[in-house]
């Protein structure tokens, strides 16, 4: 009874200490709206974001198009919608792919020490001297781009500094009382970590996997800018800004509008990376 009540009391403060940050708190409103956006694109773009429009070819903002026309005459607005589709799956996959890795690696890490913890973190530290984004264009080059090749290679070479905080954290959980209650009743390594530690040692892990999103949607948008992300005629805002670079000088348009929105997209995830980050922290005063 008392475990529930402490759970809910620490829920409670926990929320408290976030309403508090206005940042962050107008940042996951702006998350949770992206993600209803997102769901809901076959309803709410206005045009289908592949349809040919000869007629409006690159069509400033307007009553018919607010957000303008590419030079195919495809509604900006629209693949805007359904670009947040991709860069919202990209984030969320790559970072649980990276997460899970360094949850996994970080906690073999640092429960059982000795040469297992050297070998991994040597292996952290040769992954971390090698340059990410340029990593990524070498695995990509070999590989056919598109969506879910971009995924799984962001998420494969994203996973070091998730390990590095898991171990920390749980170099610091092994020698509390409960763990060595439960390993003096006989509990096996993979109960008492999977069951014990890394439970108590996963707040840190969620702040790191939502600023993770805003680094995976920034790196997707990247790859499609630079044309080996996500191919065309699928919407991504990386490679409609493609588009823009092609017509800067006469569709503004189409270089500030997919600006913005990973603009506002990553600023909203940082912010409210940052926000769970203070309300967690013990030393925060409510």
């Amino acid at each position: 009874m008392s475990n529930g009540l402490t759970d809910t009391k620490q829920k409670s403060l926990f929320w408290k200490r976030f309403k508090k940050n206005r940042l962050a708190f107008i940042g996951g409103i702006i998350v949770v709206s992206l993600f209803i956006i997102a769901i809901l694109a076959p309803v709410a773009s206005p045009y289908n974001p592949d349809s040919i429009d000869v007629r409006h070819i690159l069509e400033p903002p307007g009553i018919t198009h607010p957000f303008g026309t590419d030079e195919l005459g495809r509604d900006i607005l629209s693949r805007i919608i359904w670009g947040a589709r991709i860069s919202l799956s990209v984030g969320f996959v790559a970072v649980g792919i990276s997460t899970m890795i360094g949850i996994i690696l970080g906690a073999i890490s640092g429960y059982y020490r000795g040469w297992t913890d050297r070998v991994i973190m040597r292996f952290v530290d040769i992954m971390l001297s090698i340059p990410t984004f340029f990593l990524l264009l070498a695995v990509i080059a070999f590989l056919e781009p598109g969506i879910w090749n971009i995924m799984i290679v962001i998420g494969l070479t994203s996973w070091m500094g998730v390990a590095r905080l898991v171990r920390a954290e749980v170099l610091s959980v092994r020698e509390r009382e409960f763990v060595l209650s439960a390993r003096a009743i006989g509990a096996g390594d993979f109960s008492i970590i999977f069951n014990h530690i890394l439970p108590n040692s996963m707040a840190p892990v969620l702040v790191s996997a939502v600023l993770g999103v805003a680094g995976a949607i920034l790196v997707e948008s990247a790859l499609s800018f630079l044309g080996i992300g996500v191919q065309p005629p699928t919407a991504s805002w990386g490679n409609i800004l493609t588009a823009g670079k092609d017509n800067i000088e006469i569709a503004w348009w189409l270089s500030v509008f997919p600006g913005l929105a990973i603009l506002v997209t990553v600023l909203a995830y940082n912010l409210l990376g940052e926000g769970i980050r203070d309300a967690i922290d013990p030393r925060m005063k409510v």
